[in-house]
């Protein structure tokens, strides 16, 4: 699917320092970007989902042990 994609000078200026620094195209470093970031917000949420199930069961221990 295509997509416009509107940087400013400066933005388009730095993807493609980047992308010949890499010696790839802009639309690698894009979609690169985008593929690294969405991975780091799956492990973000995957360790709220766990943080959730496990922390109310450690939660009276916590409150004995008191603020860190």
């Amino acid at each position: 699917m295509a997509m416009t994609l509107r940087l400013t000078e400066e933005e388009n200026h730095r993807l493609a320092e980047l992308a010949a620094a890499e010696g790839r195209s802009k639309q690698e470093v894009v979609r690169s970007a985008l593929a690294e970031r969405w991975a780091r917000q799956q492990k973000e949420q995957q360790l709220d989902d766990v943080m959730r199930r496990i922390l109310p069961r450690y939660q009276g221990l916590l409150d004995k042990l008191g603020p860190a």
